[in-house]
This record gives structure tokens, sequence and C-alpha cells, in this order.
């Protein structure tokens, strides 16, 4: 017993082991790792709330996922902030001996944390302005995908390729962002079709049309409808204008359904395609005078 009661002495002896004093406060070994350990679980919780506030109370609400998942951050944010100051006063440390501390961070911030303190103010305007939100099909200078997470720092992006990009959230203030379903998924696409000067316009105007609605992802409301683009030097240029919903973030793959649809359906009505022509003109010259040089 005597030996059990030394071990545990020991270990309540390192525990209580000053590191160092922070103003007034003695930080010791048992603070750091009640700190660590608390802070963990303070950052679990909280991500376990924000889960099933967005994705399971908040599911069954008219509020879009967008809107969802940024009230759950909110929410997060606010309890790690109000969690971390009640930890700090519970592990004994007064706060008012962290404002030495605090003025340091402020001058690192100035000078060495000028982008993260940009993209934190950045991700906070986007959390209330909202020009972006999780489901969004968005394009920022050579990147374009889904947003399927919004955090105060960074946004994640899903491309096509399945590939997830982190673009810091100043990248969202600072440059132009297109968004394609920012107000409604509804998106048109215009597809140019190049077709031989010898053909009816009319009847390639109906066929155009008749491809186009019979593609299950082009919305029939609107109707898809096509234009006269242009006059090239080889051919009439057709415009055929479609309305989707299901595939705003793979425009590709809906060209790719109607221009297979339109090769089909030209060559069931020997539609020809142009292909580039010249004229080629030889002009004679006359022949030079044998007798010229005598």
């Amino acid at each position: 017993m005597e030996q059990l009661q030394q071990i545990i002495d020991q270990i309540m002896a390192f525990f209580n082991l000053t590191l160092f004093t922070l103003g007034k406060t003695q930080v010791s070994v048992w603070t750091i790792v009640y700190v660590v350990v608390v802070g963990f679980l303070l950052f679990w919780l909280t991500g376990k709330l924000n889960n099933l506030l967005v994705y399971r109370l908040m599911s069954k609400s008219k509020i879009d996922i967008g809107t969802r998942a940024a009230l759950g951050s909110f929410l997060r944010y606010f309890l790690i902030t109000i969690g971390f100051i009640i930890l700090l006063q519970t592990a004994g440390i007064n706060l008012s001996s962290l404002t030495v501390l605090l003025g340091a961070l402020g001058v690192g911030i100035g000078f060495g944390l000028q982008t993260i303190t940009n993209n934190l103010i950045s991700g906070l305007i986007i959390f209330l302005e909202r020009p972006i939100k999780v489901g969004d099909r968005i394009e920022v200078d050579d990147v374009a995908g889904n947003v399927t997470d919004i955090s105060m720092r960074a946004t994640e992006i899903l491309t096509n390729d399945n590939i997830s990009i982190i673009v810091p959230n100043s990248e969202f203030i600072s440059k132009t962002v297109i968004n394609w379903s920012h107000s409604d998924r509804n998106v048109r696409f215009n597809f140019p079709v190049a077709v031989s000067y010898r053909e009816d316009a009319d009847k390639v105007r109906d066929i155009l049309t008749d491809v186009a609605m019979q593609e299950e992802a082009v919305l029939k409301d609107p109707a898809p409808d096509v234009l006269i683009r242009d006059f090239a030097d080889s051919a009439v240029i057709f415009n055929l204008r479609v309305w989707t919903r299901d595939l705003t973030d793979r425009p590709g793959v809906l060209k790719s359904r109607l221009y297979y649809a339109i090769k089909r359906r030209f060559r069931e009505h020997n539609i020809e395609f142009p292909y580039p022509q010249r004229d080629l003109h030889i002009k004679e010259f006359p022949q030079p005078d044998a007798h010229s040089d005598a």
C-alpha cells in the first residue's frame, strides 16, 4: 500500500508541476492536459451538434441546405467561443492575465497572420451575405465544381472528377465568382451546330428542336429553341438553346448526348455537315514571245 501511495503521490506531483507563470496564474501540467482534453471534446461535441442540427433537425424544414449549413456553422463557432472561455476559467486561468499575450497575438496578426485574418473575415462575410452556399455550382479562376462545405477559413469545392479543392474564402470576396445556381438551379446552355448551305433551314430547326425535346435532361418548360447565329464561310451556324436542371454541373455530358442524337438524326434525313470549301482560280499568264530577245 505504501508503494502504491508513493506512486500516486509522484503522479500527482508530476501533474501539479508548474511549467510557467501567466500573469498571476501558475500553469501546471494538469492545466495543459485539462485544456487539451476538454478542448478536444468541445470541438468534437460541437461538430456532432452541428451535423445533428443541419442534417436531422432542420432537414424536414423548407430551409435550403446552404442556409442550414451557415446557421450550423455560426452556432458551432459561437459555442466553441463560449466554451473555450468557460474552459479557461474552470482551468484556473485568469483571463485578465492573458492581456499581454493577446496584445502580442494582435501584433502577430498585424504582421504575420494577415492572410488568415483576411480569410476569417471573408468567411464571416460569406455567412452573412451568402453569395455562395452549399450545393451551388460555381466557378472561380480555373476552379469549377459544387460547393460541399463552407468554413470560416476556406470553402471546399468538389469537381466533376471527384477532386476536392480547398479555396480560401478571400478568393470569393476579392475576385469574380460565377454562381450557376445562386437563385435557381435552372441553367441555359448554347450549343452551336453547323449545317451546309444546301439544307433547308426550317427542316434543320425542327430536327434540332425535336432532338432537344427527346432528351430527358432538357427542361420542357422553358422549351428549347433554335436560332441562326451566323452565316459562316462554309456553313450556316445554328444555335441550339436548352435549359437543364439535372446536368447543370455536367454541361459536357449534356452536349455529348445532344450531339450524338443530332448526328444520328442528320444521317437519317441525309442532312449534310459542312466542310471547308475554297474556290481556286488559275490565272493564265501570256507566254513570252520567242522573238522578243532577238
